[in-house]
């Protein structure tokens, strides 16, 4: 089919609608015929870089961004100086990004440069910005931008904290600074101490608020408009050591279709680049700042900012995981829970310790004397071995199934994730496994002893301990209703 419809062009028949006829049959069968068959030879391609009709020249150009062969680079590049249609501009630079355009990346500016500095005619605005978009990308694909140093530790800010909602109280009980209170998905907080904030390690998320931008219409123009005359920039340039641009993008929480999302953020994006004179530079790939917006039942927009230049360090010893890893938010939310019956200076045992991370988080919170990680997984151990030393945590991991393990004394505790039903195990051989775990257990700890349980199989654990007097339930607590986990406490209770 591609030779056939290269000899139709060859032929000069129907040339655009042929052009558009190969780029579909590119795709669809790979470049590899069409380079074999011009073996080298492009003048015809290259020849029509110059056709009268400008969607043949658009066409042509894509179709040699796709063979990637080194000489058309040069083609492709006079082409593009010398085309006085702006519809077409990106397309060449389209077609240039797939080749080493390194040498003319100093040409590139100049040329954005231009295309930023002058007025346009609102007809030519919607080409105008394509084309900048497409030499943004290519110059940021080349020179990464220099990073934002975020230095507004101390400066007055309204935040939002993304928590687990039904234990927004646990993270609202840790900011003793400033105000704070609980809303629907976590708590709202003003704060002029954001060293306070990172040190609490139960929230999965920090946002910003701008203070006179709360929300923002529901046209893309003014949405943008709200936000340069609410401060954006003066906000960015405050937290921020280094100058503009910032770089940025644009997440839309909405239902609408992805086309519609599209045309919002791309209309908007253009404005914010605009009305800031490119102090705010939008970019999908290399961007420090997300401009968040929530639809509203109100059918305009919630506006939230997100600062990757803000490093969480919080969980920054987890560098391994496995599929199965519990989230170390999670684990830290389950560790503050836990707080009132955890005890200093335990001997704690986790039997299923995966790569470390319940252990870690709970020996930060309260320091234990001894602590012990079991899992059959080897690789999860060497992983678990690596996590405890970037945290500083001093936790002996042994390479074993918990019902062959034996220990020479009792532990004052067991804090562990218990295993699921995956592609490895079944709904009959977790329940099986829970079984045999609330028998093993007992060889383990101590009168009184506590369990420390996460689990996904609530029904099981309340099985295991109705059938045996040796266990009573302290303390249940949901932490997520739609994954059915839930964090049990238990307590040992040998002599009965």
């Amino acid at each position: 089919m591609i030779r056939e419809t290269y000899e139709k062009i060859v032929r000069q028949e129907d040339i655009r609608k042929n052009l558009i006829q190969l780029r579909q049959e590119l795709k669809v069968e790979g470049v590899a015929p069409l380079l074999y068959y011009l073996g080298g030879n492009y003048q015809l391609l290259s020849s029509l870089l110059e056709h009268e009709d400008a969607k043949v020249r658009k066409n042509v150009a894509l179709i040699m961004g796709e063979l990637r062969s080194p000489e058309l680079r040069e083609y492709l590049w006079k082409a593009y100086q010398k085309e006085e249609k702006l519809f077409v501009k990106a397309d060449y630079l389209s077609a240039l990004s797939g080749f080493n355009y390194s040498s003319l990346v100093g040409n590139l500016k100049e040329r954005l440069t231009f295309l930023t500095e002058n007025k346009w005619e609102e007809a030519s605005l919607k080409h105008i910005n394509e084309e900048k978009r497409a030499l943004t990308k290519m110059i940021l694909d080349l020179e990464q931008p220099d990073k934002h140093t975020f230095t507004g530790n101390e400066i007055l800010s309204d935040l939002l904290l993304l928590t687990n909602r039904d234990h927004r109280e646990i993270t609202l009980e840790q900011i003793k600074k400033g105000q704070a209170k609980v809303f629907n998905a976590g708590v709202v907080v003003r704060t002029k101490d954001l060293n306070e904030i990172f040190e609490i390690r139960t929230y999965s998320d920090l946002l910003f608020r701008l203070k006179e931008v709360a929300k923002v219409d529901d046209d893309p123009a003014l949405a943008a408009q709200a936000l340069i005359k609410g401060g954006l920039v003066a906000f960015l340039k405050e937290r921020h050591k280094e100058p503009a641009p910032f770089y940025f993008r644009l997440e839309l929480k909405t239902q609408r279709s992805l086309d519609k999302k599209s045309i919002f953020a791309k209309k908007m994006a253009e404005e914010l680049e605009r009305l800031s004179n490119r102090e705010l530079i939008n970019s999908t790939s290399n961007y420090e700042i997300e401009i968040r917006l929530i639809e509203s039942k109100d059918e305009d927009w919630n506006v939230l900012l997100k600062l990757y230049t803000l490093i969480d360090e919080r969980f920054s010893y987890r560098k391994e995981a496995i599929a199965a890893s519990i989230q170390p938010v999670h684990a830290a939310l389950i560790t503050r829970l836990a707080k009132p019956y955890l005890k200093e200076k335990a001997t704690v045992l986790d039997p299923f310790c995966g790569v470390g991370t319940m252990l870690i988080e709970r020996q930060k919170l309260v320091e234990a004397e001894n602590m012990y990680g079991i899992d059959s997984f080897g690789e999860a151990i060497l992983k678990a071995a690596q996590n405890s030393a970037l945290a500083g945590c001093n936790i002996h991991f042994i390479n074993k199934n918990f019902f062959d393990f034996t220990h020479k004394y009792l532990v004052d505790e067991i804090f562990t994730n218990m295993p699921t039903v995956t592609g490895r195990k079944t709904e009959e051989e977790i329940k099986g496994l829970y079984k045999s775990f609330f028998s093993k257990a007992l060889e383990f700890l101590k009168q009184e002893a506590i369990i420390v349980l996460y689990t996904r199989n609530k029904e099981f654990v309340e099985e295991e301990v109705m059938k045996r007097k040796a266990y009573s339930i302290r303390e249940m607590y949901p932490i997520s209703k739609k994954e059915n986990a839930y964090l049990y406490i238990l307590q040992v209770h040998k002599d009965l």
